[in-house]
């Protein structure tokens, strides 16, 4: 063989075995990330082929599925009471995509998850069953929750205080996840994006806002647990009015004629007294008072339940005029509506948190149970307080229901607890303040308790007319009445 072929020879294996190590590398490392991804039609087409598993309430199917008329998508979504159900559901959209729980746990409604299939599948590349995802949401609950904030823009979450499950979860404006189901439900997807309420956030964990007097719960707790009173029903040390430190603005209370000066806690809860907290939080200190709320789960950016809720915050580095504001739940601090309720649930459950969470287990195409990717149903719990002073807390909140700010969330037969809140909202308070209640409420004959927070955004009422009694306790109240209904 001469020089010239063998040199061709060479060449010619080498470009053989650099088209192998090519192939290898796209088939075995570059394969999976081809495969999933977002632009890759046969992903779509295999998520719609057949008809897909179904989210579950109380044993009932709250989604379905129907035959397409056109395209290469075989089934779309459907939903029963989807305006209902879509703060727990999500979407699952043809052309959009899929979100919350339907987002999460895709592959498993629709078939194609790999822990469903047995090896031969593996191999033949057959799609299996698809699986359905049973949630904790009562639906007398979820119910109660969403026709009494009709038409009001705002948020509700009520949880178990003793397991975490997550009852009733409601975000109003809601929408209809079946109108945007399709490819063509691109007008129906435009009037959602160019609707001002923004009907597709989920309020109850994706939009944090000032929780006002409702932290004080926080703050009252923070005190306790450090020693710095006894007792809720120990005098505090609180001037009225009370001069933000190194300034000359006066915080004053909502009503003037409420005895807060020197207040007990007890006292200082009943009639939601600001200058009470706001010292109370200088006094502890904003460390103190960060370590507090983090107990009860500020500052945790990895709240999965198994849907994502955005961070609840309370600030770091401020002075203590603003220190003062975060005792009265203003300046920086925000919340969800479902923190507000893991706080009122743990004081529910003797200082214990529960991990909260809406699914409680999955199973496959014959029925079978499936660990969910998220460990759902879990029953991890930490304390928060004492025993001591979440009894205490709970005692002082029964006092704001029974004859308070929060009478509004009575219920006939029942422990109910509360706390009321108004936020300020804009520059200098300019917009319309929010609404906020946080409770429990617990039935001795039956064992059934409840925890619940409610926020009412925007209710349409006049500026005076903004309470947290007046406008959020009244949903609360249905929303525990239904928990507790035998």
């Amino acid at each position: 063989m001469n020089k010239t072929i063998r040199r061709a020879s060479v060449f010619c294996l080498l470009m053989v075995l650099a088209l192998l190590v090519r192939v290898t590398w796209v088939q075995a490392y570059q394969g999976k990330a081809l495969a999933e991804d977002k632009n890759n039609r046969r992903n779509t087409i295999a998520q719609y082929a057949q008809p897909l598993g179904n989210i579950i309430v109380a044993g009932s199917p709250v989604t379905g599925s129907k035959k397409t008329e056109v395209g290469d998508l075989a089934y779309k979504r459907t939903y029963t009471n989807g305006d209902l159900y879509s703060a727990v559901t999500g979407y699952s959209s043809q052309a959009y995509g899929s979100t919350q729980l339907e987002g999460i746990y895709s592959h498993v409604l629709d078939g194609t998850d790999t822990r469903l299939k047995n090896p031969a599948d593996l191999l033949t590349g057959k799609q299996t069953e698809p699986s359905d995802v049973l949630t904790t949401i009562d639906p007398a609950v979820q119910k109660a929750a969403y026709e009494a904030l009709g038409k009001k823009k705002g948020a509700a979450v009520a949880v178990d205080p003793e397991t975490g499950r997550i009852l009733g979860m409601v975000s109003t404006p809601s929408y209809d996840p079946s109108k945007i189901s399709g490819t063509t439900d691109g007008d129906a997807w435009q009037q959602l994006l160019d609707d001002p309420d923004k009907p597709l956030v989920n309020r109850a964990l994706r939009q944090p806002l000032p929780p006002g007097s409702t932290f004080k719960l926080v703050v009252a707790a923070a005190a306790l647990e450090d020693g710095t009173y006894g007792s809720v029903d120990e005098k505090t040390d609180s001037p009225n009015p009370y001069t933000l430190p190194n300034t000359r603005t006066v915080l004053k209370n909502e009503n003037p004629a409420a005895p807060c000066e020197n207040a007990t806690l007890r006292t200082a809860l009943k009639f939601s007294c600001n200058n009470v907290f706001a010292k109370l939080a200088v006094d502890l200190g904003q460390d103190k008072v960060k370590a507090m709320s983090e107990k009860f789960g500020f500052n945790t950016e990895k709240l999965d339940v198994p849907v994502r809720a955005s961070a609840s915050v309370y600030p770091s580095g401020m002075d203590k005029p603003q220190t003062a504001l975060t005792g009265i739940g203003q300046f920086d601090v925000t919340a969800t509506p479902l923190q507000m309720a893991m706080v009122t649930a743990a004081l529910a459950n003797d200082g214990e948190l529960a991990s909260p969470h809406m699914v409680a287990k999955v199973t496959d195409g014959d029925g079978n149970d499936l660990v969910a990717p998220d460990g759902a149903d879990a029953a991890d719990s930490e304390r928060v307080v004492s025993s001591s002073t979440a009894e205490q807390l709970r005692s002082a909140m029964v006092t704001v229901v029974k004859d308070g700010t929060g009478t509004n969330a009575q219920i006939n037969g029942a422990e109910v607890g509360g706390k009321t809140g108004t936020a300020q909202h804009g520059v200098a308070n300019s917009k319309t303040p929010y609404a906020w209640f946080t409770s429990y409420a617990k039935d001795s004959s039956s064992g059934k308790e409840v925890a619940v927070a409610v926020l009412v955004e925007d209710s349409g009422a006049a500026r005076s007319e903004v309470s947290g009694n007046g406008l959020a306790a009244p949903i609360a109240q249905k929303m525990m009445k239904a928990a507790l209904s035998k």
